[in-house]
């Protein structure tokens, strides 16, 4: 019986030790499954940025994420975009962290209050923070009383970030008031960050053990699960560049314009109604200026009637310079790094000026005026008579051709100038086009 008792103990001892091995190798698969959540953020700060950032952390809460990493390299944005994700990451349970990166990258203008709301702030080696003026920011000219107001609400804005996140709020209400800016070396002595790191890698290495949301972070052995741009964010992004929106307003202006003269064409007016939509989803998601798209409303109006009224350039000069202003104003509530510059509206005035004062001038006068082939396109035209013209017969030539004609009222006589007025089979009807005395002086 011994042995039995010794053979269960055995037993009993190899179960415990095989049990013991899988904890612990249960333990080092859990953590080597530890990952992080990156996502790259370049460029103007814009809704689909936002739409980008939500979705980040969405996916990073989703695989249960150590964190996630928001690379950041951004000359400044939106303010209605940066209160958006602001909010998103001072309402987050994640944590979030802000790296800008990479090396010459700048957390500029908008920039500025996303870092400064992340749970932890870094930078790489030879980047700057700062400069977070409104005017930067809002873009366009506001008057007095307007920018003061601007300038209060964004340094209450960024002072309470940085209370909320324990960074300096003085140098905070400094790169608002002030427009500071400082290096990373320089923002790590402020505690405006709180480390930096040349890497991804050292990054994770130095986020080990930080403790956020009263959780400790095990991000030295992390796995690195990047999160790309979706398709349609990219899309998006693309559209909403001022550039591209100019270009969808003339593709809409040209598309539009060239199905209604020439109707049938079906892919202009197709291409039009598309570049039109995608313009109103960018007007409705940018701040775009009213007064930019009346300007440019009044220089097609300017341009159409110049293709009915003989006034010698001046409609078209007077479009072109509405249509140059409009485009102008049109992008003026973007941020500055946003607004359009002088070498995309010039080319754009004179195509358009070329496409209404050759192309299109054509087209509409071919659909609003009378037909231009045929016997009809003879109605109107003055023609030389050649026997008598009365109500019962007489003949005018056409063109070259001899026609017998009638009148519906007084007689012409030879050699007079008559109008055609109608066709009616082989016969033409006339009516007086001018008295024989001015065509005894010559006037035609």
């Amino acid at each position: 019986m011994k042995w039995m008792t010794n053979l269960f103990a055995l037993l009993l001892w190899i179960l415990s030790s095989y049990q013991g091995v899988v904890q612990a190798g249960t333990l080092q698969d859990s953590t080597s499954q530890k990952a992080v959540t990156v996502i790259t953020v370049q460029g103007a700060i814009g809704p689909t940025t936002t739409n980008y950032i939500v979705r980040g952390l969405e996916t990073a809460v989703e695989n249960n994420s150590e964190a996630l990493i928001i690379e950041l390299d951004t000359p400044g944005g939106l303010l209605n975009s940066t209160e958006d994700i602001v909010k998103e990451m001072l309402a987050s349970k994640m944590p979030i962290v802000v790296y800008v990166t990479p090396s010459g990258g700048n957390a500029g203008s908008a920039g500025t209050f996303i870092t400064l709301a992340a749970h932890i702030a870094a930078m790489a080696p030879t980047t700057t923070i700062g400069a977070a003026s409104p005017v930067t920011m809002g873009g366009g000219q506001q008057d007095s009383v307007m920018q003061k107001k601007i300038f209060n609400y964004s340094e209450n804005f960024i002072e309470n970030i940085a209370k909320e996140r324990g960074r300096n709020v003085e140098w905070a209400k400094s790169a608002v008031r002030d427009g500071a800016a400082v290096t990373e070396t320089e923002a790590l002595e402020l505690n405006v960050i709180d480390l930096i790191a040349a890497d991804l890698n050292e990054l994770l290495l130095k986020m080990d053990g930080m403790v956020v949301e009263g959780d400790s972070l095990q991000t030295a052995q992390a796995n690195i699960e990047r999160l790309e741009e979706s398709f349609a964010e990219k899309f998006f992004s693309f559209i909403m560049r001022p550039e591209i929106m100019l270009i969808l307003t003339m593709i809409a202006i040209y598309g539009i314009v060239g199905e209604v003269t020439n109707p049938g064409a079906i892919v202009p007016g197709v291409s039009g109604v598309i570049a039109l939509i995608l313009l109103l989803y960018g007007s409705a998601a940018m701040p775009i200026n009213v007064a930019g798209f009346v300007l440019i409303g009044l220089a097609i109006v300017l341009f159409v009637i110049e293709a009915f009224t003989p006034t010698f350039g001046i409609l078209l000069t007077g479009g072109a310079v509405s249509f140059f202003l409009g485009a102008l104003m049109l992008f003026q509530e973007f941020p500055k790094e946003m607004q359009l510059d002088w070498y995309w509206l010039v080319p754009a005035t004179i195509l358009t000026v070329i496409f209404f004062g050759w192309i299109a001038t054509s087209g509409i006068r071919a659909q609003f005026t009378g037909h231009r082939t045929g016997l009809e396109s003879l109605i109107g035209k003055k023609v030389k008579v050649i026997d008598d013209v009365s109500q019962d017969s007489g003949r005018v030539m056409i063109s070259g051709e001899y026609w017998n004609a009638v009148t519906d009222g007084e007689e012409i006589k030879a050699n007079e100038w008559c109008e055609v007025v109608r066709f009616e089979g082989l016969t033409v009807t006339v009516k007086p086009y001018k008295s024989n005395k001015e065509i005894d002086h010559g006037v035609n």
